[in-house]
Formats: C-alpha cells, structure tokens, sequence
C-alpha cells in the first residue's frame, strides 16, 4: 500500500463495540464520515477543536442547555436574585 506523500495515518485496533457504536452514531448525527468524526472528537477532547481554539470556550456543559422547563428557569432565575440582594449592614 502507497502512503499519500505528507499523510499522517494512525491506526487504532480493538476499539471496545460500545465505543464503536457510539462513534458511529456520532457520526451519523453529524452526518459525517467516522474518519472525520473521529479527527473531531479527538481534537475537542485534546481543546483543539475549532470553536475552542477560536474562542477558548469549554463545551463539557452543552449538553445540559435547554434542558430546564420555562418554570424551571423562572425559579432559578428568581432564587438568583435573592441572593444577590446587597445587605447594607455587611457593606458598611
């Protein structure tokens, strides 16, 4: 097999099925190929990736945005100013 000239091949061998699937799956909700949706996990998990590098923002949260219910949010939002009430008697 000829290598293409500048290519860096890597490969990985005994990938456990469970990860595997998850890959593919991945893959398949980017709706990109498993090479490419590898090279994009790998480099989110190494802090490569184009948004944090662009941005240095982390993304170990994303997966919990939205997920409140509107009440569930206004209450949060209203236990937050609560406590951010200034006493006038700790700041003298």
């Amino acid at each position: 097999m000829q290598r293409a000239k500048g290519a860096n091949l890597i490969t990985v061998r005994n990938i456990p099925p469970k990860l595997a699937r998850t890959i593919r799956q991945k893959a398949a909700e980017r709706r990109s190929s498993i090479n490419r949706t590898v090279i994009h996990l790998l480099e989110e998990s190494l802090g490569m990736g184009e948004k944090q590098a662009a941005r240095g923002l982390y993304r170990d949260l994303d997966e919990l945005a939205g997920a409140w219910s509107p009440q569930e949010a206004a209450e949060f939002e209203e236990a937050l100013a609560l406590q951010r009430g200034i006493d006038p008697d700790v700041w003298k």
